[in-house]
């Protein structure tokens, strides 16, 4: 048994089978119309040849008869005979337009046409005119009037029959022309739906990766080119996220070197308190106030405990890990962000969060850090060296649009709760034409050589990986507001 495999082409190929099957059955069916009407004119041919036949037949009667000549007898026997062989050798299509009846009077009429005529032709041969010629002549013309009215009624039906058979080629022809567009259209509907269905389902797949949703393509078709083009964009999908992974991970350990210098800071103010201290108790190690010694060791062990905090978010932040949702508190990991980059901030810029202390996020620390770091970065940039930076963050039930003049991108769930949580700098502000592309990895508005351009790219990436979204407004000269809506953790 053939085994047909369904693709693309094979049903394109179907298709013109189909179509080409479909003409040659009309023409198969027109060439039958054809030949039935070849049939029917050879007929009609036979029939008016047989009717041309008895008029000659009474012309050479009548001629006999005026002159009495021996060649118009012989004329009209020669065509008697000729329109007797015509109806013997074409008896079936006589047969097919009159009844059976009528041809045997037909056949019965020509016999007793030509017993008349030779019995009147001897009477004129012998020269012995009587009462019986007048009989006979007369009885000659009734026969072949009886002869003419029957081959002028086979002309007529015959011509009506032919008439009938033209407008029924003419119906055929019309109908074969309708069958053939409503087949073809049915066809190419079909062809349409079974070829064009797919390629419509990875259109739209396509579109929503343009869209930046990198979900596989998962398409219900067996077509061989559709699974075929589906599994490369899926295997092309698998490659950019692990290049995205790449480029994440990439530009956090690019923000790692730009923290070292404010976390040294931030560890050089424990490890200066821990070395005043060590200092104090060797100068006082022989004297007699225990109490003072003890709070030494205290002051050593809190700027011990700081230090090793201080590394261990380090640490945390420049971890490789898995993704991992946890709950997560608004303001403990928006205030160890900001112990990241204190140094980097200019002693102008002011830093004010007003985030309440029963806020939380399910995320993965590691990530959510790095957008918030991101954007801290950003705002810190923007103001320069005079400056504010303001965190608020608030609980958002279900989904209300409280910043109708923010553009969201990401995955806003529109009836769940959320925290909302808005960081707005005073700085330069964002241009209107800039401000759709900021998003778009590898954009930057700095000069080439100071930024990656990825650092908004990852931010939007990780928003949607928390099942959140971004939102921006700004206005070039006044500053900047970003609004990151994550999922409520209660």
């Amino acid at each position: 048994m053939l085994k047909f495999e369904q693709s693309i082409r094979n049903k394109i190929t179907l298709g013109y089978y189909l179509v080409g099957l479909l003409i040659l059955g009309l023409s198969l069916f027109a060439f039958i119309e054809l030949r039935y009407f070849e049939q029917k004119i050879l007929s009609g041919e036979t029939i008016s040849e047989f009717f041309d036949t008895a008029l000659e037949v009474r012309r050479f009667e009548k001629n006999y008869f005026l002159y009495r000549q021996e060649d118009d007898y012989v004329e009209n026997i020669k065509y008697l005979l000729r329109a007797e062989a015509l109806l013997e050798t074409n008896l079936k299509k006589f047969a097919s337009i009159t009844e059976e009846d009528s041809l045997t009077r037909l056949r019965s009429d020509l016999k007793k046409y030509r017993e008349l005529m030779d019995a009147y032709h001897r009477k004129i041969r012998n020269r012995n005119p009587d009462e019986t010629l007048t009989v006979l002549e007369s009885g000659i013309r009734k026969t072949g009037k009886d002869i003419t009215s029957i081959a002028e009624d086979l002309a007529k039906t015959e011509r009506r029959h032919l008439q009938s058979v033209l407008d029924t080629a003419r119906k055929s022809f019309i109908f074969s022309i309708l069958a053939l567009v409503i087949i073809g259209v049915v066809i190419g509907q079909v062809l349409s739906r079974m070829v064009v269905r797919p390629l419509k389902l990875i259109e739209n797949s396509l579109t929503a990766i343009a869209d930046g949703s990198f979900e596989k393509i998962v398409i219900n078709s067996r077509d061989r080119e559709i699974i075929s083009l589906a599994n490369a964009f899926n295997k092309m999908l698998g490659e950019l996220e692990i290049r995205q992974r790449h480029l994440v991970q990439s530009e956090k350990l690019a923000s790692l070197g730009t923290l070292l210098s404010g976390v040294a800071h931030e560890l050089n103010n424990p490890l200066s308190n821990i070395s005043t201290s060590a200092q104090i108790l060797i100068e006082e190690i022989d004297g007699a106030d225990m109490e003072y010694k003890k709070e030494l060791l205290l002051q050593v062990e809190e700027q011990t405990d700081r230090a090793r905090n201080i590394v261990r978010s380090l640490l945390d932040y420049s971890r490789d890990r898995k993704f991992n949702k946890e709950k997560l508190p608004v303001r403990d990991i928006l205030d160890e962000t900001v112990q990241f980059i204190k140094g980097q901030i200019p002693t102008k810029v002011e830093i004010n969060i007003s985030v309440p202390e029963n806020l939380s996020i399910n995320a993965d620390k590691q990530r959510i850090q790095q957008v918030f770091l991101n954007l801290f970065k950003n705002a810190v940039e923007a103001v320069g060296d005079n400056g504010r930076i303001t965190v608020i963050a608030s609980k958002n039930k279900g989904g209300q649009n409280l910043h109708p003049d923010l553009k969201f991108c990401g995955k806003c769930n529109s009836k769940e709760d959320s925290i909302d949580i808005e960081i707005s700098d005073t700085g330069c502000g964002i241009p209107a034409d800039t401000l759709p592309k900021i998003f778009d990895p590898f954009f930057s508005t700095k000069d080439v050589g100071k930024g990656s351009g990825l650092g908004l790219f990852i931010v939007f990436e990780i928003m949607e990986e928390h099942d959140g979204c971004v939102g921006v407004k700004s206005t070039a000269g006044t500053g900047t507001t970003f609004l990151l809506r994550l999922p409520d953790a209660n």
